[in-house]
């Protein structure tokens, strides 16, 4: 994959921790807060395209079963 597709990739999952950090945040909601810090932070830490769809999907969901 090159770098801009991967880059559009980080930047998409990006979006979505910041959507919910916001609604985490607002609404006082431990898990969607951590679980959208942890969208906007892991990007610059994952090499692998794979890896990085596969993590941004496990993130993405986390808030919908962990509830705290």
């Amino acid at each position: 994959m090159d770098s801009s597709m991967f880059l559009f990739i980080s930047v998409v999952f990006s979006a979505v921790g910041m959507a919910y950090f916001t609604y985490g945040k607002r609404q006082g909601k431990a898990s969607a807060l951590i679980g959208g810090i942890a969208l906007m932070v892991y990007p610059y830490f994952v090499k692998s395209a794979v890896l990085l769809i596969g993590v941004g999907v496990a993130l993405s969901a986390a808030p919908f079963f962990v509830a705290f």
